[in-house]
């Protein structure tokens, strides 16, 4: 795609503008700009101008921006958010990518960003008619695709759990069945749209910055730490905390997180105030965590206190479950932006027949991957089997194609890299 192209918006709502400013940069490539001061205000005209873009500011402070970034992912998930920021760094996009923004930029940026992001905003985040894949019992604007049994009943289970109150909540399920899915329908069903979301990934920080994410620290608590920062907790208030993949939690932090279950309270790092904790917690892990916990890797006692009502998401291999392949696949044509998927019609007799008796150990994320490859490769108007990669396909070792004989005691950095490079791709 040509990115000086002529992307061009409708209505463009900038956050942290004065009305009638007229200095939002996305001006120039957008029909119509609404300038708001604040995040409130910004909820607001989203909704009543029928914004296609959402650019928040830098002198929104980060707090509320974060939030802005949440809420519009809970009750409009279609109207993608950029963020400028006149000092950018990587922590910093990271977080706001994380919490749901679609692109992050410095400050002013230049007219081929400014493309980008009209080009993505027009291309892939308009709302479709997704309805006939959706599970009937799929709250509104939660995108679960699926009719099977399968699907519907864990659904039904879901429901069940949000509308009882159950405090915390634990999903469970293989990796790629959908957990973060589930977990934001239990906050939809409890009136989220109102309410924040707010999500970690416990395998992804060390214990350290978990612990600090989490709960928050005062300025001081430590080095680097130059002002105080509110944690997950605090900030959900009283939406909900989802902790995803809960089984990779330090030991140390389960003994806190429980703490926090049972008292309804906490305290930020290096600091002395109590701060109650009135937001629901949703956990998740592809683990069997009754047998983590059996073998010591995960405390029993937050185990029991976790396990409530287990909600057991099945894995797409499932025979209750087998029927939403094609389904799937459908939804992914549709929902694709890659230039090739408008002209693929669907599935061939065979590529259905290959997809059906695969064993998905990815499951419907696995999928996605192996949809977007056949868009790739294949040529005709259908998808064969022969565009179907696996990722346990490969046409011969890659031994046999990338390695070079070593020379003897060769230490040099090249001969490093090429026995890196060759390791990683096997």
């Amino acid at each position: 795609m040509d990115i000086a192209s002529h992307a061009t918006l409708g209505t463009v709502v900038a956050v942290g503008e004065a009305p009638g400013s007229g200095s939002c940069p996305f001006g120039r490539i957008a029909r119509d700009v609404v300038n708001v001061l604040a995040t409130e205000e910004a909820l607001k005209s989203a909704h009543d101008a029928g914004a296609d873009l959402i650019v928040v500011r830098e002198t929104v402070p980060r707090d509320g921006a974060l939030l802005l970034v949440r809420q519009m992912q809970a009750s409009a998930p279609e109207k993608p958010i950029v963020v400028l920021s006149e000092s950018p760094s990587v922590d910093e996009a990271i977080l706001f990518i994380r919490h749901g923004a679609g692109d992050y930029l410095p400050a002013p940026p230049d007219e081929e960003a400014l493309r980008r992001a009209a080009s993505l905003a027009s291309a892939g985040w308009h709302p479709r008619d997704l309805a006939p894949y959706l599970a009937p019992e799929c709250p509104s604007g939660i995108h679960i695709v699926g009719r099977s049994e399968g699907i519907r009943r864990a659904l039904r289970t879901v429901r069940q759990v949000a509308e009882s109150g159950c405090n915390p909540a634990m999903i469970v399920g293989e990796t790629g069945t959908g957990k973060e899915l589930a977990a934001r329908a239990i906050h939809a069903l409890r009136g989220g749209s109102s309410e924040n979301l707010v999500a970690v990934n416990c395998a992804a920080l060390t214990a350290g910055l978990l612990e600090s994410e989490l709960f928050g620290h005062v300025k001081g608590a430590f080095t680097g730490a130059d002002r105080d920062k509110p944690g997950l907790f605090e900030m959900a208030g009283t939406g909900s905390v989802f902790l995803d993949e809960i089984s990779e939690m330090p030991t140390a932090l389960q003994a806190k997180l429980l703490r926090v279950l049972q008292e309804h309270r906490f305290r930020r790092v290096g600091g002395t105030e109590t701060i109650p904790c009135r937001a629901s917690i949703i956990t998740s892990s592809n683990r069997d965590l009754a047998a983590e916990a059996r073998e010591g890797r995960f405390r029993r006692d937050l185990y029991y206190r976790l396990a409530v009502f287990p909600i057991r998401l099945p894995p797409l291999r499932a025979p209750d479950r087998r029927d939403d392949i094609p389904l799937l696949v459908r939804y992914f044509l549709e929902t694709s932006t890659l230039p090739s998927a408008p002209r693929i019609a669907g599935l061939t007799p065979e590529a259905r027949d290959r997809l059906l008796a695969h064993n998905w150990p990815g499951n419907v994320r696995e999928l996605k991957n192996i949809v977007q490859r056949a868009l790739i490769t294949e040529s005709g108007d259908r998808i064969g089997p022969d565009s179907l990669l696996f990722d346990d396909h490969q046409a011969e070792p890659v031994e046999t194609r990338t390695a070079l004989p070593v020379p003897e005691n060769d230490f040099s950095l090249e001969t490093a890299e090429r026995l890196f490079i060759t390791r990683a791709l096997r």
